[in-house]
């Protein structure tokens, strides 16, 4: 074998079991947010893949849920399965190469129309079995009654005062009704630029561990503030007629994370809530009618 010096020979095998092919030689790749391994690798048959590797046990729990969507949704928003195994420890699974696609950003007004109209598409698609409600996810916890319950680190990233959250919080917490991110959709709940890259003129999503059943307007609403932080119009440009439960859950999740312990195996996460909440806060205080929460020097 002549494989990268970084990836281990366990790990090598582990790839070679998945597709049937022995590994030449491997470049790390450190893209994204979770801590999943994930590498670029050359096969003896030439041909290069993506694969992703768990880590940990909550990463092989979300890679054998992200395989079960890969086994039932097929359509042109998602990458081609080439491999997947699977020996109760770390499973691997492997992808096609998308290195060559185009990966926003930049965004074009024909890329921002191409992603709706995908996530349009994946709503109208069969339900996959064994996909929760979308409620039942990481999203349907914390929040806005977390905040409630103790606001304390909330109140620490100082993007409001104390003053304004005890006036506007009754109004929030009608809003913040996880019921509203249900429905019978299939729906991809991470939908963010490091989640998504452009096949040409196809954009493919990918990492769908939190996929789930929910309400479609919710893959939409999540995307738009980090898009903005992209360059990309404000949320409020793309989505003109907003369900406040949808617009509030969403603040809600980086409002009640962002202040969160720092990840030290994830350190890029609590900085970026935090800036996406930024944009979401204005965001939610419009669509529900509250006065503008401004920061504290």
């Amino acid at each position: 074998m002549q494989a990268d010096a970084v990836i281990a020979i366990d790990e090598a095998e582990r790839i070679a079991h998945s597709t049937g092919q022995r590994v030449v030689d491997a470049v790390r790749v450190r893209r994204g947010y979770s801590n999943n391994r994930r590498w670029l690798a050359r096969l003896d048959d030439g041909r290069t893949v993506f694969v992703k590797h768990a880590d940990d046990e909550p990463g092989a729990i979300w890679l054998r849920r992200e395989h079960a969507v890969y086994q039932q949704l097929h359509a042109p928003f998602m990458p081609e399965l080439l491999g997947w195994h699977d020996d109760g420890e770390l499973p691997v699974l492997v992808l096609e190469d998308l290195s060559a696609s185009t990966w926003p950003p930049p965004w074009s007004p024909d890329q921002l129309r191409a992603v709706q109209d995908t996530l349009r598409d994946l709503a109208a698609r069969p339900a996959i079995d064994g996909l929760i409600p979308a409620s039942q996810t990481q999203y349907g916890q914390g929040g806005w009654p977390e905040i409630a319950r103790d606001p304390a680190q909330f109140l620490a990233l100082r993007v409001c005062s104390p003053q304004w959250l005890d006036k506007c919080l009754p109004t929030i917490l009608d809003a913040a009704d996880f019921a509203g991110m249900d429905g019978d959709s299939v729906t991809h709940l991470d939908v963010r630029s490091d989640n998504l890259c452009f096949r040409g003129t196809q954009p493919v999503l990918f990492d769908w561990n939190h996929a789930a059943l929910g309400n479609p307007q919710f893959d939409l609403a999540f995307w738009l503030p980090s898009l903005t932080l992209e360059g990309g119009p404000q949320p409020a440009d793309l989505l003109t007629d907003p369900d406040p439960r949808v617009v509030t859950l969403v603040t809600g999740f980086f409002a009640s994370r962002a202040g969160l312990p720092f990840l030290p195996k994830l350190p890029l996460v609590r900085e970026f809530q935090l800036r996406q909440l930024q944009v979401a806060l204005p965001w939610m205080t419009t669509v529900l009618g509250l006065p503008p929460a401004e920061s504290v020097d």
